[in-house]
Parts: structure tokens; sequence; C-alpha cells
């Protein structure tokens, strides 16, 4: 529910502003869930100029969104003297600035750069009794398992304003379709996580390849640059079928948007790519461990509701998402932790005790 350190919580605002910052720090997957709320005050505020404050890493992902007007890179780990140009740079430019993470860094950002500033808090105890006060409106996040979308979007209660529930995925100017786009049916497979414990195991996607491949599938394998990401793809190229292409590191956001679009299927971890994936439209087969689906499943195409797509336990299917859940031990999934072992380059018994049949026997079914 909606927090006010200085006024009722049932008060809403009513502005119409002539400049908004959304300020968004985390990975790359939490760029494209904001999405929906640059769409939704871009829609109630048409002559605004929108800008979005980001990881200069996560540019690609609003790659030619018409919502925003100017992306404004945020170095990696910028220090205190860099961070305190940006903050001088950015004091009292906009009239709504709204940090979507509780963070101290992209809250105090908020507060500086807008003349009213929104964001979320971890609480009302004494470490965030500096962000509820300062910042014009705040907002706490009573319940962990909400959506990303969902939670972002309880901003437009506060703005008045209609929500929005598109996810918009990065867009190339380039004409880029002829040379990426194969002839005939194919399916992308995008193998590896940012982090270890998210992983399914190797046997899996060479089963799943097999199958898909006696299906008369063309098989493409994505992928980032990372050096660790590619020595793994190209091992596991090596065990798939000859025609595997595997275009790990060639392809930029939006032109992974693009092939994949055009794909029969697409099956990825829990990962940012497969949240463009289901974005897209295409038919989207995201394999998840131990996050919660009701917090983190990839946002369906079409899907309006203020509930989130996706329960946290079992095998389901929403719209062109179908969503399967890695197999438990003794009620454990999903865990909200990283890994058995409890760190990110853990191993995670769900996703290695998820077998490639049933993974083959719901894909089946999807396709």
């Amino acid at each position: 529910m909606t927090s006010d350190a200085r006024m009722p919580a049932y008060k809403s605002v009513n502005i119409q502003p002539k400049r908004i910052l959304v300020i968004t720090q985390r990975y790359l997957g939490d760029t494209l869930l904001v999405t929906p709320l640059l769409s939704s005050l871009k829609q109630a505020y048409p002559d605004a100029e929108l800008d979005v404050l980001l990881p200069a890493s996560n540019l690609g992902m609003l790659e030619g969104n018409r919502d925003v007007a100017k992306l404004i890179p945020l170095i990696a780990k910028p220090g205190a003297l860099n961070f305190g140009r940006l903050l001088l740079a950015l004091f009292r430019r906009y009239d709504i600035a709204i940090s979507t993470q509780a963070g101290d860094r992209p809250v105090l950002c908020a507060i500086l750069a807008g003349k009213f500033s929104m964001g979320f808090t971890s609480g009302h105890d004494a470490k965030n009794l500096w962000k509820n006060w300062l910042l014009s409106r705040s907002l706490v996040n009573t319940d962990p398992n909400t959506h990303s979308v969902l939670e972002n979007l309880r901003f437009c209660e506060l703005l008045k304003i209609t929500p929005c529930y598109r996810i918009t995925p990065p867009r190339t100017a380039l004409d880029s379709k002829k040379m990426l786009i194969p002839a005939g049916k194919y399916v992308v497979l995008h193998v590896m996580p940012q982090w270890r414990y998210k992983q399914w195991h190797e046997q899996g996607w060479i089963d799943v390849a097999y199958y898909l491949h006696h299906k008369g599938y063309q098989l493409l394998l994505t992928g980032s640059r990372q050096e660790h990401e590619l020595a793994v793809l190209s091992r596991l190229q090596a065990k798939l079928p000859p025609e595997t292409r595997n275009l790990a590191g060639q392809l930029s956001l939006s032109e992974t948007t693009l092939l994949i679009e055009h794909a029969n299927i697409f099956i990825g971890p829990d990962t940012g790519i497969t949240h463009l994936a289901a974005a897209t439209g295409v038919r989207t087969i995201a394999l998840f461990g131990p996050t919660d689906p009701k917090a983190w499943g990839p946002w369906p195409l079409g899907y309006s509701e203020n509930w989130p797509p996706f329960a946290s336990v079992g095998a389901q299917t929403v719209n062109n998402v179908c969503l399967i859940q890695g197999q438990e031990q003794q009620g454990c999934v999903p865990c909200q932790l990283e890994g058995c072992e409890r760190h990110r380059e853990s191993r995670s018994a769900c996703l290695d005790n998820l077998t490639s049949n049933r993974v083959i026997d719901i894909l089946s079914e999807f396709m």
C-alpha cells in the first residue's frame, strides 16, 4: 500500500509535468520491466519529456523506445566525485523524478532531481527514515511476491493516471531483417543466464535440441559477449546438431529482439532475454528454478491484469508463455535463494533434477 511520511496515504497527486525522470539502476531485466511505467507516463503526459537514468550497460534495452526522450547512462560503481557531479547535473531539472528501486543512490537521485520526487523504500525503520521524509511520496513493498511490473505501476495510482501493462522490447532503426531472419522454421535457445544458480543442465539442452532438430526446426543459440558464456556455448555447440548456429556475442539487444520475434518458439532460463522474448509475443518456454514466478515470471503479451500472471508453484501457461518450474525437493521450490549453496555460482537441485523428458513433453503440447 501507499506510504508517505508527511501526507495521508489516501491522498494522490495531480501534476502536469513538462519533464520526468525515471531511475532504474539494477539488471537488464529490471530495465525492460520498467517500460510499462514509461508507457503509462507517456500516455498520461504526451507532451512531457521523459528521460531515464540507467546503467550504461543497459542502454540497449531501451533502444528505439519511443516513450523516452533521453537516456542518461550511469557508469558501473561510480566514485563519490563522479556521483556528486551527476547529482549536481540533475539538481531540480525535473518536475517529477521516480526511483524504481529502494537503494540509497537511486532514491537520492530522485530526491535531488525532482521538484516532486517518488520512490520505493524498504520500510519505516530508522535506516529508511531519511528516504521517507525527503521523498514527496514513498512506497513500501508490503508484499515481496508482487510482480516487478505491478510494483512499478503503483506509481500510477499516486499520479492518478491509467496504467499500461505492455512491455516494450528494444527496436533497431536498421533494416536487419533480411540478414537475421533464417528461411524456414527455427527455434531460439538462450542457454546461459547471468548467474549459475539459474542454469539448466547441459544434457537437458542437448536432448531438447535433438528433439527439435528431428521435428525439422533450425536451431539458433543466442548469448552475450562474456568470455565464459562464449566458451560454454562453443563447447555445447559441438554436442548439438551440426546445423546449429551460434550467434552469441554477435547481436545487439534490438537485433536479438528481431530474431526472437520471428522464431517459432523461444526457450530460455530465468533471465532478461526470456522476459524480452515474452514481450515480443513469440511462444516462450521459461525454465525457472529457485526464483518465485509470481514475482519474476515473464510478463505474457496481452496480459493486463492487476495481479501477477503466474502462481508461485507449478508448470503454467499464460497467453504466449509456458513456465516450467524445476523439480522441487521436499517442497523447497521456489526458495528465493541463490541456489542450494546460497551464492550466485551455486548449483540448484531443482534445475538439476528437471528432466529433459518433462520439458519435451510440455514443449510438444505447447508447440
